[in-house]
């Protein structure tokens, strides 16, 4: 995982607000997927706020896209800077 990579965590009734701060590469893609899988609220939006990261590296992108399939989550958001970034193909 990136060095200086972060999650801080918000639940509000049934969302959940992820705040990214740092680098975004391999290792932080599967620090984030775990964070979404632990959310266990079925009909909740996870709301990804990545204005706080300093870049996403193309691995990191394609380790998250290829994994986030697999877990059974509700619809997942993406707010700030580098959500374009982040969005999940397909």
């Amino acid at each position: 995982m990136a060095s200086n990579f972060k999650i801080f965590r918000h639940q509000n009734s049934s969302n959940l607000h992820l705040k990214l701060f740092g680098d975004f590469d391999g290792s932080s893609a599967f620090e984030l997927l775990n964070t979404i899988n632990d959310f266990n609220r079925d009909n909740g939006k996870i709301f990804i706020h990545t204005q706080g990261l300093n870049c996403v590296d193309s691995f990191g992108k394609y380790v998250f896209q290829n994994n986030i399939s697999n877990l059974k989550k509700p619809h997942i958001i993406f707010t700030g800077e580098h959500a374009a970034d982040m969005e999940i193909n397909g």
